[in-house]
């Protein structure tokens, strides 16, 4: 990777404890809700600039929590999913979204072919040359790698409040999902479910498909309603819940030999 490049990536994704010999690779796509100053805000009002819409509250502190707990490296967005959501394909319209939820986008809207593949080739392109990159390092070395994807969800969705307190979501592989779930019991005190609040039909598991399916590994993703995440204590609190959930998971891949190599 060019000098370049490397500075390129750097403006858009950040990496944590990269060479960590875990088995897990911890993605956080919407981890920041920072929005460029050639943006001009995208003409958000500064109460949506902080909102769910642009971010995923504690899903940043979950995921760095993972890294370090499993010894796995970790990449984040560095810019907010309203400019380029990570997590959706560019021909997506949600990668773009002149409107999320109720939150409109001013400075998404009528964008030209010109403008949205800048954002493709600024934001987009360059966080998943990182995570290739990682996943590659991770190959050539002969480590097993297991995809975990970092997210937090509204409790209150176009005005309707939501049960569910942490969602395990897969697409066509559900090994990863399955195991986790097998030990769904283990806490008593949660509401856990399967593919909730999203799943795949509502074109969520991009990265999923992107770079676990596509690399033949073993995947996953986790949603956290925020607002059991509003204090740094609440976010270590849940990060050791999943703990809870993914040790035991990853370790039964292992006895199975898993799919990844």
């Amino acid at each position: 990777m060019s000098l370049g490049d490397s500075n390129a990536c750097a403006k858009v994704a950040e990496i944590n404890n990269p060479e960590g010999s875990g088995v897990a690779l911890i993605l956080c796509e919407h981890a920041s809700n920072h929005i460029p100053e050639a943006y001009s805000g995208l003409g958000l009002l500064s109460e949506d600039r902080g909102s769910h819409a642009a971010w995923d509250p504690g899903a940043r502190a979950i995921a760095l929590h993972l890294s370090q707990a499993l010894n796995s490296p970790m990449v984040a967005g560095r810019v907010s999913r309203l400019v380029y959501d990570c997590n959706r394909p560019p021909e997506a319209a949600s990668a773009m979204p002149e409107k999320s939820e109720l939150v409109e986008v001013p400075g998404n809207r009528n964008l030209t072919d010109a403008q949205r593949q800048l954002r493709v080739d600024e934001i987009y392109r360059p966080f998943c040359d990182v995570v290739g990159d990682v996943i590659t390092s991770r190959k050539a070395a002969g480590m097993q790698t297991v995809l975990i994807t970092i997210h937090s969800f509204t409790p209150i969705y176009f005005g309707q409040q939501r049960a569910v307190e942490i969602g395990i979501l897969h697409d066509d592989d559900r090994a990863m999902a399955d195991a986790m779930l097998a030990n769904a019991h283990t806490l008593q005190h949660r509401q856990v479910e399967r593919n909730q609040p999203y799943g795949p039909q509502d074109g969520v598991t991009h990265s999923l498909q992107l770079h676990g399916l596509a690399n033949g590994l073993a995947n996953v993703m986790i949603e956290v309603r925020n607002d059991l995440l509003r204090t740094p204590e609440d976010e270590v609190k849940m990060a050791e819940e999943l703990l809870v959930l993914i040790k035991p998971a990853l370790a039964t891949l292992a006895q199975q030999g898993g799919d990844n190599a």
